[in-house]
């Protein structure tokens, strides 16, 4: 963070100037109607499928619950692929249309899913089941008293989910939303496909095709002004609201049984997010991977998807080993030092791909040309780049960008884990090291498994600091992806993305597990 703010200071006032009568209101408009429109998008169709599932019985309703998390395997770029050689003009619907209704190419008008809403579609399709998860966790996890206590009063089922348990479910729909914005604002492959001009491709139009270093930061620093905007926002939100049982004991609300054009509605609107979020995209890729002509078993394939699970690999164990120090290390030693610690590591998941390789770039590259510089003058020699473009470079970028994501998961192990546990231990003669590879780790071996399961997947997915950092000649299967895109080769690029989604499918599975061994748990 401080590199980004150093390097836009150090741009000249004139591109600066430059940017903000020009392309800064542009970026900053389209950002800031994507954030809008993915909030309502995602908040409406997460909540509302968790309220149905959890509150409420209809035909297909155990299967539904399970599946709509399903989208969540999807990076958003890859729905674009899929969803552009659909919808398009030369796309199966519109030749459809056009043969059956006689029309010509500019005989009738057509929805371009190329566009800012279009976008924010494919966002909402995959980034709802942040909301969806997190919301329906907390209804199964929420008493009846309040419900029961508002029906009593005289409220309807409508009135008293919009006046109760909307209101209690606030923070875990605030948690989700921001996830999805945070996803949103980072995203590049997304926008950058459909030709949607944001603050995350202009870093990498100003990087790449401009070569302007300055206002690559500048325009970095404007999106992490951004980020961490949401972030504080979503606290303020949240505020001091807390919600807690009253009752003595747990009571299960009764879910209530929809018959007719009711069970109807309710079940259409659980499966349309399923269908459009996954089901559809699927068939589409493998219809259009099966004419591409690429071999997957090909050697170029092969070195694409051994690099991509290199990367993934070291990213999980590099970032999960600290994420495990850190955790551990406050469970012991719970001073202000070792918290403050966990907290700083949290920051970078608020930092979107883009801005983090920027500051990282940076300062390393500022070392790597002083080094250069300084061998030359007194040694006649040329070290190069020795860091910048390196692979541990971009692992560190990805433990940056991923700490808190491993830290959430061993937290979960962690909480179930009594803190009495290790201070017995240490007054049995046991050490610290002791504590930890005897109790602690073992204890939480599944949910440090987890946390090293959900780095990889997300690494295997990550498009905009591996697109700036990565390996000269390193591709990866994201990267892959979005060149053949970008060179409208959208048939080739369903091989890689079918690829992506096959190992982001792992963690959403192990999601869905554990939701349904909880609500068995509940009901």
């Amino acid at each position: 963070m401080v590199a980004v703010v150093l390097a836009a200071a150090a741009g000249s006032l004139e591109t600066g100037l430059h940017l903000a009568s020009t392309l800064l209101p542009v970026f900053a408009g389209n950002t800031l109607l994507l954030v809008v429109l993915v909030s309502i998008g995602t908040a409406a169709i997460g909540t509302g499928a968790a309220w149905l599932v959890t509150m409420t019985r209809f035909p297909g309703v155990r299967v539904l619950e399970y599946l709509l998390p399903l989208p969540l395997a999807f990076p958003a770029y890859v729905l674009a692929y899929a969803y552009t050689t659909l919808l398009s003009h030369p796309g199966p619907v519109q030749r459809s249309l056009r043969e059956v209704m006689g029309w010509g190419p500019n005989d009738y008008w057509f929805p371009d899913i190329r566009s800012l809403p279009g976008a924010a579609v494919m966002l909402i399709l995959v980034l709802y089941p942040y909301v969806y998860l997190l919301v329906r966790a907390l209804f199964l996890s929420q008493s009846a008293s309040a419900w029961v206590a508002a029906r009593t009063l005289g409220l309807g089922p409508w009135g008293a989910f919009f006046r109760v348990s909307l209101p209690m479910a606030w923070p875990a729909i605030a948690g989700g939303v921001l996830l999805a914005v945070m996803e949103t604002v980072a995203d590049v492959g997304t926008v950058f496909h459909f030709g949607v001009q944001t603050f995350a491709t202009g870093i990498y139009q100003a990087w790449f095709s401009m070569g302007d270093r300055a206002a690559a930061a500048q325009l970095a620093l404007c999106l992490l002004t951004v980020a961490l905007a949401l972030a504080l926002a979503e606290r303020g939100l949240r505020g001091r609201a807390r919600f807690h049982n009253s009752g003595r004991r747990f009571e299960q609300a009764a879910p209530a049984q929809l018959r007719g054009p009711a069970a109807a509605a309710a079940m259409l609107a659980c499966a349309l997010p399923v269908l459009g979020g996954f089901v559809l995209p699927v068939v589409i890729l493998f219809e259009m991977a099966i004419g591409s002509g690429q071999n997957i078993l090909s050697s170029r394939y092969m070195r694409l998807i051994g690099n991509s699970l290199t990367l993934a690999t070291l990213a999980a164990g590099l970032t999960v080993l600290a994420a495990v120090i850190l955790r551990f290390n406050a469970r012991l030693d719970p001073g202000l030092p070792a918290q403050s610690a966990v907290q700083v590591a949290r920051l970078g998941y608020a930092v979107p791909g883009g801005v983090i390789a920027l500051g990282v770039l940076v300062p390393v590259s500022s070392f790597d040309n002083a080094l250069d510089a300084f061998m030359r003058e007194a040694f006649g020699l040329s070290t190069g780049l020795l860091l910048s473009g390196s692979l541990g470079l971009l692992l560190f970028a990805y433990y940056v960008r991923f700490a808190a994501v491993a830290m959430n998961a061993v937290d979960a192990g962690l909480s179930a884990v009594p803190p009495q546990m290790h201070l017995v231990a240490r007054t049995l003669g046991a050490g610290p090291g002791a504590v930890i590879w005897r109790l602690l780790l073992p204890l939480t071996t599944p949910a440090v498994l987890t946390a090293a399961l959900l780095v990889f997947v997300d690494v295997m997915k990550e498009l905009p600091a591996t697109l700036i950092m990565r390996p000269f000649n390193f591709d990866t299967l994201a990267v892959q992806a979005f060149r053949l895109a970008a060179d409208e080769r959208l048939e080739g690029a369903a091989v890689p993305s079918l690829v992506i989604v096959a190992f982001g499918l792992i963690p959403v599975l192990l999601l869905m597990r554990k939701a349904s061994q909880t609500s068995l748990r509940r009901r």
